[in-house]
């Protein structure tokens, strides 16, 4: 009977644990839905002088649209440069990017493999040229991705207000509908724009960046004398040390990028991987200083407990919990039949109830992104609305990818992309 106790009294905490641990979120939540407006309506003050960086391997099927884009926007040609790093590429990604008007520098090197050494060899490339000292921002975007017109104008618009080492963007997706695993993606990112980084930056709290799609101050990477950011997670090891040494990340939702995303979940799995393994990279080496940062109080000591939770996987508690009540249930088959029973109904209960609050918690997220992004997601009704029951499952997924990041040896592996230039627009 005590041991029955026992086991109801840890999933009671376990559960008050994890619900208090990430309550926060459910206040981002109503911070977006109640901030309809992310556009800034002051003008700058002046149009500033910028460079795009694209690290691109084996990318010829998709990296003349991103130029092209880039090269349509409503914002000064003489202020906007781009520059394109064929980072061990053997396709023709080099020939096409500068064909589309990119200037362009071949890297070769199988041992620093990644895009973060990738981007730094292009700007150690920029100052050997004498060309680092022009800009005052550099854009950070991945080859696959196609820029809003008005990107760099409303960028531009925030970076002006000063403050800010790095501003990210608003990221949709070319491909929501393709299938249940690129509507995963994009309803998570769409998320994280509207109830994560809006909520973020009208809180004051400091944002984070996604891979793509985001501005950095020149001046910040002229002093660290590149990006010396190589961890498998590079954008969230580089979100971390700014909140940790409070240095601000802003955002910008009127600036939008539409990015592609994988399509075959054995893809969606390397990446995820590698994404998870660079999670625990991150909170080993800034867990301590964040927990520091947390400690200062206020805004930064939210955003330092925001990116500490984000990098912590808080779904290893879980399946600890889930398995300790295995291992005890499978002790007590040699109980008496009664205490034995109890037992193995109680982790049935904790178990099939874990999964069930998780998975009506997701699909209750995932209803409120589609109906609130609605109008900016490029798929039509039926497909918006048919991949919802599944989004849950595609963040399922996460446990055993998590659990396998624990163990397993991860590299950074390319994710193929092809051209989707037709995006259904049908609202």
């Amino acid at each position: 009977m005590q041991l029955i106790h026992l086991v109801e009294r840890f999933n009671l905490i376990l559960g008050l644990t994890m619900t208090a641990l990430y309550f926060y979120q459910v206040f981002y939540l109503g911070v977006g839905l109640l901030r309809r407006s992310w556009r800034d309506r002051r003008e700058p003050m002046r149009l500033h002088r910028y460079a795009v960086l694209i690290s691109a391997r084996n990318e010829a099927g998709v990296i003349g649209e991103l130029i092209t884009s880039l090269k349509g926007q409503d914002y000064p040609a003489e202020l906007l440069d781009i520059y394109v790093v064929a980072d061990n590429c053997t396709d023709c990604t080099a020939a096409v990017a500068k064909a589309a008007g990119a200037r362009v520098y071949r890297r070769f090197d199988r041992v620093e493999v990644g895009k973060g050494y990738a981007l730094d060899y292009l700007l150690k490339c920029l100052k050997r040229d004498g060309l680092e000292s022009r800009y005052e921002g550099y854009f950070i975007f991945d080859a696959d991705n196609i820029v809003d017109p008005a990107f760099v104008r409303e960028m531009n618009r925030v970076f002006d207000r000063g403050g800010f080492t790095a501003i990210t963007g608003y990221r949709n997706s070319k491909n929501f509908g393709q299938n249940w695993i690129t509507a995963g993606y994009s309803i998570w990112f769409l998320r994280e724009a509207r109830f994560v980084n809006a909520a973020r930056m009208a809180l004051g709290v400091n944002c984070a960046v996604s891979g793509t799609g985001f501005l950095v101050d020149a001046q910040f990477l002229r002093e660290k004398g590149g990006w010396p950011y190589h961890l498998l997670t590079e954008d969230i090891q580089f979100s971390a040390e700014c909140a940790a040494q409070g240095l601000r990340i802003g955002y910008c939702g009127a600036a939008v990028i539409y990015d592609e995303q994988p399509t075959a979940f054995r893809q969606s799995w390397d990446q995820r991987l590698r994404w998870s393994k660079g999670f625990y990279q991150v909170d080993a080496q800034y867990g301590p200083s964040l927990l520091k940062g947390i400690l200062r109080g206020g805004r930064q000591g939210l955003g330092c407990y925001d990116i500490l939770l984000t990098v912590t996987p808080g779904v290893l508690l879980t399946v600890a919990g889930a398995a300790l009540q295995v291992v005890v249930a499978l002790v007590c088959l040699s109980a008496p039949d009664w205490v034995s029973k109890q037992v193995l109904l109680l982790t049935w209960d904790f178990v099939a109830g874990a999964f069930w609050a998780f998975y009506r918690g997701m699909f209750l997220y995932g209803l409120i992104t589609v109906l609130s992004e609605w109008r900016a997601i490029k798929a039509t009704p039926v497909r918006k609305l048919c991949f919802l029951p599944l989004f849950p499952l595609f963040m399922l997924s996460y446990i055993p990818i998590t659990v396998a990041a624990l163990f397993q040896k991860v590299e950074w592996k390319p994710i193929r992309h092809t051209s989707v230039t037709q995006m259904d627009t049908a609202a």
